[in-house]
C-alpha cells in the first residue's frame, strides 16, 4: 500500500512541509515542546516529510555503530512523539540517493563566497579545526537539496537556520532563472509552534543539545537524571515565583516548561506555585516533565525499539515513497541541465 503522503502530494489543496534532524544526540524537551508536540496537527493540514539526516551527521567523525543505532533510535523517537508513518513520510536520508545526486548538481550552481559567509560554517570550523572538510563547507547545499528535492513549500526553522533557508531560496531562484520553473521557492514555517524553551544553565539562551548536557533535558534521559538537572537549574537571588522573562529568565523558563508539560496556561502554572520556594518549583517541574513528557514518550519508544522488524518495514516503505517523489524532481532536473536519459533519442 502506497504511503498516504506519496499519493496525496498530487493534490494541490495541501502544501508540503520538509523537516530533518541529525542523529547526533537526541531531541530535547525544547525540541518537543517547541515543535514536535504539534506534529500530529500538521499531518492533517500538510503533506509532511520528516528525515533523519544521517548524511549531514558525517561532517563530524562518527562511530559507525553508534551512528547506525542513533539513526534508528531517532526514527523511532519521531514516531513515539506522535508522527504517524502512514500519514507522513518518515525516512533515512541516506536511503534516498537523490539527496546526494541533487546536492552535487546544486553545488555547480552555488558560489564559494556565499558558502564561506555561512555563520554555522565559521562556528563549526572553530570547534573542529583538525577536521575542516569539504562536506562541512558544502553542508548548506545538501540542505538545499533536501528541501528542493520534494519542492517543499514550507520548512520549520529556528533563528539559527534562517541563513541556510535563504541560501536554498537563492539557489532555487538561480536555477529557475536559467532553466525555467523547476523548483518551488521554499518559505520558512512559523505557524502554530510551542513555547520557546531556554537552557537550564543559561536561561537567556535557547535550549540546545549541542551545549553542556546539564543545560538540556533529552527525551531519552532517565527520570532521575531529569530530576537532577532540574534541581540544578539556574534561577535568581530572589524568592518570588512569577513570570518575568526580562528580570527572572530562569524562573520564567521553569514556569513555561511546567505549563507545557501539564497543558495549562503559564498564568495557571504561576498560580499553582504561589507560596512555594524555588526548590519546590524545580521539583514540580521535574515531576510534570517526567509524567507528562518523558514517561509517555519513552514507553512508546521502548515498544517500537522492541519491534525491529516493524521499524525496518517503516524505513523501507518510506524510503521507497520518498524515492518515488524525489525521482519526479530529478527527471525534470536531469533533462533541464542536459543529462542524456537512458533509452532517450534526444
Amino acid at each position: 500500500m502506497e504511503n498516504d503522503v506519496s499519493s496525496n502530494l498530487d493534490a494541490p489543496r495541501k502544501k508540503t512541509i520538509f523537516s530533518g534532524m541529525q542523529p547526533s544526540g537526541f531531541p530535547t524537551i525544547g525540541n518537543y515542546i517547541g515543535a514536535m508536540k504539534n506534529w500530529g496537527n500538521l499531518q492533517e493540514e500538510y503533506n509532511c516529510l520528516y528525515c533523519v539526516v544521517d548524511m549531514h551527521a558525517i561532517t563530524i567523525r562518527q562511530n559507525p555503530a553508534e551512528l547506525r543505532k542513533n539513526s534508528r533510535d531517532l526514527l523511532a523517537l519521531y514516531i513515539a512523539c506522535g508522527l504517524n508513518p502512514e500519514k507522513n513520510i518518515v525516512y533515512m536520508q541516506s536511503h534516498v540517493a537523490a539527496h546526494a545526486e541533487l546536492a552535487w548538481i546544486l553545488n555547480c550552481f552555488s558560489y564559494m563566497g556565499e558558502l564561506g559567509r555561512m555563520t554555522q560554517y565559521k562556528d563549526k570550523t572553530a570547534k573542529q579545526s583538525d577536521n575542516i572538510n569539504l562536506g562541512l563547507f558544502a553542508y548548506p547545499v545538501l540542505m538545499a537539496a533536501d528541501i528542493l528535492l520534494f519542492n517543499a513549500d514550507l520548512v520549520p526553522i529556528g533563528d539559527d537556520q534562517k541563513q541556510h533557508l535563504e541560501l536554498s531560496r537563492d539557489i532555487a531562484g538561480r536555477f529557475n532563472g536559467i532553466y525555467g520553473n523547476v523548483f518551488t521557492i521554499p518559505q520558512g514555517y512559523y505557524g502554530e509552534i510551542g513555547a520557546r524553551i531556554m537552557s537550564l544553565s543559561d536561561p537567556i539562551r535557547k535550549m540546545s543539545k549541542s551545549d553542556d548536557s546539564g543545560s538540556y533535558i533529552a527525551l531519552l534521559d532517565k527520570p532521575d537524571v531529569v530530576m537532577r538537572k532540574f534541581k540544578r537549574a539556574v534561577t535568581d537571588s530572589e524568592t518570588e515565583i512569577r513570570f518575568d522573562t526580562e528580570n527572572k529568565p530562569g524562573v520564567s523558563n521553569l514556569l513555561t516548561i511546567l505549563a507545557s508539560a501539564k497543558n495549562i496556561s503559564i498564568e495557571n502554572a504561576q498560580n499553582q506555585m504561589q507560596g512555594c520556594n524555588y526548590g519546590q518549583l524545580k521539583e514540580a517541574v521535574g515531576i510534570a516533565v517526567i509524567e507528562g513528557i518523558i514517561n509517555p514518550i519513552q514507553q512508546k519508544f521502548a515498544k517500537l525499539s522492541g519491534n525491529p522488524d516493524y521499524l525496518d518495514s517503516i524505513m523501507e516503505k518510506n524510503a521507497e515513497a520518498a524515492s518515488r517523489l524525489a525521482e519526479r524532481t530529478m527527471r525534470k532536473v536531469r533533462k533541464k541541465i542536459g543529462f542524456y536519459a537512458a533509452g532517450s533519442k534526444k
